[in-house]
């Protein structure tokens, strides 16, 4: 029958690789059937319950619990009799090498560190990197179950210190060359990444690779950063650094679903940079570009977009920035699947957008009536069309609300459709064209996108002929006008507070390493100089006393 023993040490802390390489040291002694090595947290605790290798004794979460099933009693006392050996065992530093107990003892070890790579338990984790932003350094912060209020606070205090914080439960970073927490080796070149998902960055790192291509920078910022709660913060800052740095011609930006509130910025900032960027943000419509955002389907083809494009970069035009007065687009349909696409289309591209084809809640117009920022209207709605012919037939409507959107000083860009057919008007284009051209003699473009065939009763051709002497921008087909429109507005003008140094991308990065060795000695395995902080729990894990110790370090900072 067999036999189970522990063996609970109050107070010690050791990282999760120097456990679980216990653990296995353990499984391997003669007699013993299994085995654990664990901080005594609730989880662990109930996940050694579920392999039935209950503790003798009850820990607490600060305690390291050892427990070992073997056949007989005396192989289980011999096992736990062996933990101290075993533990000696564990990867140590070189001969000579000191280890600082503390992050400010290896911040004066080292201090021209530019990067503060944390991994201690959650509960800790937000602690050590509030102090690494205190001291000046930027974050690498690959602990999980940090909270979602911490990762704010984070955030917010690093964006007014122009610092960077690539987390929590970041895991994967290509930073000057050096690869942090899980990062393929891959070669330099021209690509830059921004990733809310660290195997997404992995992916299409190597996918680059393999393509024959390199990376310039890799930042992740954490899964949870496209939130809304975090609103992108990282992304960005990460998404400016890019845009200001000289080895990075293309950009792609790559995220688990993001939250849809948060896409409008992120997508405004990757535009306002000018360079050629991927978009692969899951739940995005793929496929097209707008401007210079190209839009991913897969992670593998957001790499071979990028390399195309960095091999062949294309020519923008510079885009005007926009400062007040006219920069709003207004589309005016007859056809309801049409407005209802572009508001698909362009609700992250152009934000606020408002739509009485409205996909989310916040985009309903509050007043059909009277536009508000950028807004799609289906003029062939049932709030239109009450008394009066639908607009395919009828385009008085539609010239009476282009003559009242020509008058609004925020308007910009003018978007109409104009379906030909059996049944539509026989001459829509001679009704719209003194509109167009009063518009025009406003200041604004009219972009016209025509579905037909020159087979229609009114004649394609025609049709064209006509608006384009009233001055219209004239597309065929909705996908080509929707392009020109986004091309043709002015961009929002954004900009980051507080400009995070573009020293932070410097070539083989100095760093310091607080929780798992085995990232200190993957940083020292790419010739990065690395110190390696041996942490422990801050006033042994006591939570009143590490408070205590937090607010005294906070006056003293």
């Amino acid at each position: 029958m067999s036999v189970t023993l522990s063996q609970v040490r109050k107070g010690a802390y050791y990282d999760s690789v120097v456990l679980m390489q216990l653990q296995r040291a353990l499984l391997a002694l003669p007699g013993i059937s299994d085995a654990g090595a664990v901080m005594a947290t609730p989880v662990n605790l109930e996940l050694l319950e579920a392999s039935e290798l209950r503790p003798g004794e009850q820990p607490g979460p600060d305690d390291l619990l050892i427990v070992v099933r073997a056949d007989d009693q005396e192989a289980a006392q011999n096992a736990l009799a062996q933990v101290d050996e075993l533990l000696s065992r564990r990867r140590t530093a070189p001969q000579g090498t000191f280890r600082p107990k503390s992050l400010e003892a290896a911040v004066r070890q080292l201090p021209d560190a530019a990067w503060v790579l944390v991994s201690v338990p959650g509960r800790f984790a937000a602690g050590v990197a509030q102090e690494a932003l205190r001291l000046g350094k930027n974050v690498f912060l690959y602990s999980d179950n940090v909270s979602v209020q911490d990762e704010v606070d984070l955030k917010r205090r690093a964006a007014d210190l122009g610092r960077l914080i690539m987390g929590p439960d970041c895991g994967t970073a290509i930073i000057g060359g050096v690869g942090f927490g899980f990062a393929n080796r891959v070669r330099r070149g021209p690509i830059g990444l921004v990733g809310a998902s660290g195997t997404g960055l992995q992916a299409v790192t190597s996918s680059i690779d393999t393509l024959g291509s390199g990376i310039s920078q890799a930042i992740g910022t954490g899964g949870r950063d496209l939130h809304t709660e975090i609103a992108a913060g990282t992304t960005l800052q990460a998404i400016d650094l890019l845009r200001r740095d000289p080895d990075t011609r293309v950009i792609v930006i790559v995220s688990k679903p993001p939250s849809p509130e948060v896409v409008g910025p992120v997508v405004a900032a990757a535009m306002a940079t000018g360079k050629p960027t991927v978009v692969n943000l899951i739940g995005l419509p793929a496929g097209g570009h707008v401007r210079n955002l190209h839009f991913a389907a897969t992670l593998e083809d957001a790499a071979a977009l990028a390399v195309r494009l960095s091999e062949d970069p294309p020519t923008l035009e510079p885009a005007q920035v926009a400062s007040g007065g006219r920069r709003f687009l207004r589309g005016l349909f007859s056809g309801g699947t049409l407005a209802y696409e572009t508001v698909l289309r362009l609700q992250y591209v152009l934000q606020p957008l408002f739509s009485n084809v409205a996909i989310h809640p916040w985009q309903a117009l509050t007043d059909p009536l009277r536009s508000q920022a950028h807004t799609v209207l289906d003029l062939g709605a049932d709030t239109f069309t009450v008394g009066r012919l639908h607009p395919m037939m009828d385009n008085d409507l539609r010239v009476r609300r282009l003559r009242q959107e020509a008058e609004d000083p925020e308007t910009s860009v003018i978007l109409l459709d104009l379906v030909l057919g059996e049944g539509a008007h026989p001459d829509p284009a001679s009704e719209l064209a003194p509109a167009i051209r009063q518009a025009g003699g406003h200041g604004i473009q009219t972009v016209v996108a025509v579905i037909g065939t020159e087979s229609d009763p009114q004649t394609l051709a025609e049709q064209v002929a006509t608006l384009e002497r009233s001055g219209a921008t004239v597309k065929i087909g909705l996908e080509a006008a929707l392009e020109t429109v986004v091309a043709a507005l002015p961009l929002e003008a954004r900009s980051i507070p507080v400009e995070v140094p573009l020293s932070v991308l410097d070539e083989t990065p100095a760093t310091i390493n607080v929780g798992l060795e085995g990232f200190a000695e993957s940083l020292a395995a790419q010739n990065a100089h690395v110190v390696h902080v041996d942490w422990r729990p801050p006033a042994g894990g006591d939570e009143r006393l590490m408070g205590i110790l937090a607010r005294m370090k906070g006056t003293q900072g």
